[in-house]
């Protein structure tokens, strides 16, 4: 089938809701490429670069995936890589309205391109990479909710 799927996010720290939903995914693919968004505008904590390293150790285990940096429309960096499907994670209602308008802009976009939705298992389904910053940011253990990497990597960060 030679299916690629991009699964875009700013991973601002990527959480086990995040490489839940890439696991499970990486059986519906032939390839999965993380596509880490700059976010310039988001003032993320960690660099892009930081980001990407970072998904790759989360990640480590998992086969056929690639960690990638864009900074443009996103439809345009999926035909670019060759990818038919933008897979997009939904942990609660309240994203749906979200999802919902980007995946329609996105086929206004580009047709040629479909949104598939994955919700996190139901052991990740509450954790965001926002609820996780602050509890770093408060002196909090996120070390249930990420990778020890990633932990090591909030708790100098907020330090």
């Amino acid at each position: 089938m030679n299916a690629v799927a991009i699964y875009p996010g700013t991973f601002d720290p990527i959480t086990h809701g995040h490489t839940d939903i890439v696991q499970r995914a990486a059986c519906l693919f032939d390839r999965i490429i993380i596509a880490v968004a700059a976010s310039p505008g988001k003032t993320p904590t960690f660099t892009l670069d930081e980001r990407m390293h970072l998904a790759r150790l989360a990640l480590a285990g998992t086969k056929n995936i690639d960690v990638l940096g864009f900074d443009h429309l996103l439809v345009n960096f999926a035909r670019a890589q060759g990818a038919s499907v933008i897979l997009r994670g939904l942990r609660a209602v309240s994203d749906f309205e979200y999802e919902f308008q980007l995946s329609s802009m996105n086929r206004r976009l580009a047709p040629d391109i479909e949104t598939v939705y994955l919700m996190p298992s139901e052991q990740h389904s509450f954790i965001s990479s926002s609820l996780v910053r602050e509890i770093a940011k408060l002196g909090g253990d996120v070390s249930g909710f990420v990778h020890p990497e990633v932990q090591a990597a909030l708790r100098e960060k907020m330090s």
